[in-house]
């Protein structure tokens, strides 16, 4: 007999239809509208998780998932419009759910809701980095509507928004991306935004009813709004696999988990080799400008810093970096932007940055040159004295590892907020530090009523400034150390030795963990 004519066995059976389900729940929304995709240069969710993942390591849950609100739904919502499950990204376990846009708009439903639940669950007990591909309609509808649809739906999950940072979020937004999908990417610790996609509470088309005016939906929640508006978008790409990389690399400055210390890297050959010309980057006049980042990449170990919120609060630069092969976060003021004066999106975005670092045991390296904060009516309407103060109390608050270099101006309230005062375990400062309550030229006009031209101005200008000299300050022990510029990269390394927090095992006290990843 023929082995193809012989009689198939109940088992064989199930299996052929076990794998016909499998075909046709990876099949997602069919092959057109994969095609179009493709021709757009768009990845697929299963795509995009091949992608991120490590080969081989991705595992689903939930495969066979289907809507279940509505049974002629059933055989069109394959995965039910979510693909999740478990994969190694950088070598570490991480969650993940991408959104299937060719199934339903990947709108959210009980099916889907059920498996983002499960693995957020997991993510946080068994201590996994979690990933989010963002790309939804919003809710599915008519599931959601009516008061049983709400009741059925919605709310019966009261951890769905809780956020205690027991691990790393990071979330792409990959298309148009609204309800729960750009929920999910706001709660995120890490946001990448693709060029064309679109962030916001509900569609255009939804916005456009509700105040009856056309919206474009670039301006209600693309990229350039989020970028540099809201500053909800940490890093913004022109492709899917840009961004995939940019979570890839911002994983590896995170430990997996809260509880354990950020991994270590080897360090990379030429690392600290700009040291020996760093003081040529600072200009001779302390009021001309210059790009603080190019003193930054000189001291961390080479091509680590990555920066965060670039377009956004721009008098102020955040970034992750490494220095001996460790993360740090990096705070520093910019003076290519306004001098470098702190404005309120600056605060906002410091203040976030404080609050990842310590949530994941990342040291904190401050390198200041400001004249204050941004003063006037426009500050005031923007909450300046509150974020102020949201800045100081996240910096006080902090108990990972904070160092401060001071490298040319200090002055007034933002002094403290950068470090000084004892807000930080360490403030060195280089010889062309001063620091003073405010900028001497204004100084001798308040205390003197002397204004600039005058026979007097240019002595009495003279004393302030000796008066603000690091020297005075060093002599009470206000600064630790007044180092040469050329041994900064030295220094902080071995501070951060000095402080390293050890009767923890590097693991701080996370007194931030449930600080609103986004206001």
């Amino acid at each position: 007999m023929n082995p193809s004519d012989k009689p198939q066995s109940p088992f064989d059976r199930l299996m052929d239809d076990y794998e016909a389900r499998v075909a046709k729940a990876t099949a997602m929304g069919g092959p057109e509208k994969l095609a179009r995709r493709k021709a757009a240069g768009v990845l697929n969710a299963r795509e995009r998780i091949a992608y991120l993942c490590d080969s081989g390591t991705f595992i689903e849950s939930g495969l066979f998932g289907t809507s279940s609100s509505n049974p002629a739904d059933r055989d069109r919502s394959p995965a039910d419009g979510k693909v999740a499950g478990f994969g190694k990204v950088g070598g570490r376990e991480t969650a993940v759910v991408a959104n299937d846009f060719t199934v339903m708009g990947a709108s959210s439903s009980s099916t889907n809701g059920r498996k983002i639940a499960h693995l957020k669950r997991v993510a946080c007990q068994r201590g996994l980095p979690m990933v989010f591909l963002g790309e939804s309609s919003g809710a599915r509808l008519p599931d959601h509507m009516g008061s049983r649809g709400m009741g059925t739906l919605l709310g019966n999950d009261g951890a769905q928004y809780l956020r205690l940072r027991e691990t790393p979020w990071a979330s792409a937004t990959l298309g148009p991306s609204y309800g729960s999908s750009s929920w999910y990417a706001v709660l995120s610790d890490f946001s990448v935004m693709r060029k064309g996609a679109v962030l916001a509470v509900s569609s255009s088309l939804l916005a456009s009813l509700a105040i009856k005016e056309k919206i474009d939906p670039e301006d209600l929640g693309g990229w350039r709004l989020h970028a540099e508006v809201t500053g909800f978008a940490d890093v913004v790409t022109e492709s899917d696999e840009e961004a995939l990389d940019a979570i890839k690399t911002f994983l590896g400055y995170m430990p997996a988990h809260c509880n354990e210390a950020p991994p270590e890297r080897s360090v990379p050959a030429g690392s600290g080799e700009a040291m020996r010309d760093i003081l040529g980057l600072l200009p001779a006049s302390r009021t001309q400008v210059y790009d603080v980042r190019k003193i930054v990449r000189a001291i961390v170990d080479k091509d680590s810093f990555f920066e965060v919120k670039a377009r956004f609060g721009k008098v102020a630069v955040t970034g992750l970096a490494r220095l001996a092969g460790r993360s740090v976060g990096i705070v520093a003021n910019n003076p290519l932007v306004k001098g470098g004066a702190l404005d309120s999106d600056a605060c906002d975005k410091i203040t976030s940055f404080l609050v990842l670092c310590d949530s994941f045991n990342i040291p904190i390296i401050m390198f200041v040159d400001n004249p204050g904060f941004v003063i006037g009516t426009d500050a005031e309407r923007k909450g300046a004295p509150g974020k102020i103060m949201n800045f100081m109390n996240a910096l006080a608050l902090v108990t990972v590892p904070k160092l401060s270099v001071i490298l040319r101006k200090s002055y007034g309230q933002a002094y403290l907020n950068m470090g000084g005062g004892r807000n930080s375990d360490e403030v060195a400062a280089w010889p062309t530090a001063e620091v003073s309550f405010m900028d001497p030229q204004f100084a001798v006009q308040v205390v003197h009523a002397i204004e600039p031209g005058q026979p007097e101005f240019d002595e009495a200008l003279a004393r302030m400034n000796r008066d603000s000299e690091v020297w005075e300050m060093a002599s009470v022990y206000a600064v630790q150390a007044v180092i040469r510029p050329r041994e900064t990269r030295d220094y902080l390394i071995r501070m951060l030795d000095v402080h390293r927090l050890r009767m923890t095992n590097g693991v701080g006290q996370h007194l931030m963990r449930a600080w609103p990843t986004s206001y």
